[in-house]
C-alpha cells in the first residue's frame, strides 16, 4: 500500500510533513504526486532539493518520495559511525512510516550504493531498481581523480584517509568541479555547498564519507533480482563508467545505458534524456527479460 491510500495525502502537490522518526533519527521527507511509490536517494552531501528536475518529470506518473539522508540537510546528524546498511535501513524505515510496502527505488552515486543494499537486504520491498552513476564501493576511493585525492589529503601510494583532517569545503569544491560539465552549475552550487557544510559543521559529511569508504556490494550483486536499470554518463570524472559495466554484468536482470558526454551529475545537466530513460524503464517500455548493454541511441 502506498502513501496515496491515506486521506492525508490526497493532494497531488508537494506535501511537507513532520519529520519521520525512523531507525533512531528524525528524517526530513517530502511526497509529490500520486501513483506507484518511487523513492529517490541522493548521493554524498546531496539533499532532497537535488531531485528538482526529476520531481517535475516523475510526479505526474508516480508518487515521488524524496528525503535527506542522515547527516545532511534537515535530517538529524548523529555523531557516530554511519554505514551504507544503516542508511538503507533509514530508507526502509521511512517507507514503513509512510505505509509503503513496495516501491521503485532510484539512487545516484552514494544513493546508488544505498539502493543496491536495499535491493540485496530487502528484495521484497523493491519493484524496479535504478542505479545512477554509482559503484559497488570497490576501490573507488583510491581510483578517484587526482584533484579529489589532494582535497582529501591522500598521498601517492596511500589508500588510507584521516577523515579528521579532511577539509570538507575543499572536498565539496572538488566534487562539484568534477561532477558538472556546465560552468553555470558550478557557479551556482559552489557557494551553496560552502554554506551548507559550514552550517552543519561537516559532521554529516565526514560520517557519510566513512560509510562509502567502508562499503562493498561486489560479491552480493548476484542477489539482486529486481529488474534493474544501470545508467551512467560516459564522461563521469568521479565514478568511472566501468563501475556501471561491472554492476550490470553481475545483476541477472539488468540493462546498461551509457549516455554519451554525460557527467557525474548528468541527471541534472542532461535531465531530458535521463528522465526519459527512467520513465521508459519504469513504465515497462524495455524488455527486462534480456540483459542488454546499450550505447546511446
Amino acid at each position: 500500500m502506498g502513501v496515496a491510500a491515506s486521506s492525508k495525502h490526497k493532494s497531488s502537490s508537494v506535501i511537507k510533513m513532520p519529520k519521520a522518526n525512523v531507525n533512531g533519527i528524525n528524517v526530513y521527507y517530502e511526497v509529490h504526486g500520486q501513483g506507484e511509490p518511487l523513492v529517490l536517494i541522493q548521493g554524498f552531501g546531496g539533499g532532497h532539493q537535488g531531485w528538482f528536475f526529476q520531481i517535475r518529470a516523475f510526479k505526474n506518473h508516480y508518487q515521488v518520495i524524496t528525503f535527506d539522508n542522515r547527516g545532511i540537510g534537515e535530517t538529524d546528524k548523529p555523531r557516530e559511525p554511519y554505514t551504507i546498511k544503516t542508511m538503507a535501513d533509514d530508507t526502509i524505515g521511512l517507507m514503513d512510516y509512510l505505509g509503503v510496502d513496495k516501491a521503485h527505488v532510484l539512487g545516484a552515486s552514494m544513493g546508488g550504493m544505498i539502493a543496491q543494499e536495499i535491493a540485496i537486504s530487502y528484495p521484497a520491498r523493491v519493484r524496479k531498481l535504478v542505479l545512477v552513476c554509482t559503484s559497488t564501493g570497490e576501490a573507488e576511493i583510491t581510483d578517484v581523480h587526482l584533484e579529489m585525492r589532494r582535497a582529501m589529503g591522500i598521498t601517492e601510494g596511500s589508500t588510507e584517509v584521516d577523515f579528521r583532517s579532511v577539509d570538507f569545503v575543499k572536498v565539496m569544491q572538488a566534487i562539484i568541479s568534477l561532477a558538472f560539465n556546465k560552468r553555470l552549475y558550478r557557479m551556482l552550487l559552489l557557494p551553496i555547498s560552502k554554506v551548507q557544510i559550514k552550517s552543519s559543521r561537516s559532521g554529516g559529511h565526514l560520517e557519510q564519507m566513512g560509510a562509502v569508504v567502508g562499503h562493498s556490494t561486489l560479491d552480493r550483486l548476484r542477489l539482486i533480482k529486481a529488474p534493474t536499470l544501470v545508467i551512467t554518463g560516459t564522461d563521469d570524472r568521479i565514478v568511472s563508467p566501468q563501475s556501471s559495466e561491472v554492476i550490470a554484468g553481475q545483476i541477472s536482470n539488468a540493462r546498461l545505458v551509457k549516455v554519451e558526454g554525460g557527467s557525474h551529475a548528468f541527471f541534472m545537466e542532461m535531465r531530458g534524456r535521463f528522465n526519459k530513460e527512467v520513465l521508459d524503464f519504469l513504465k515497462g517500455n524495455y524488455d527486462h527479460d534480456v540483459r542488454l548493454s546499450e550505447e546511446p541511441r
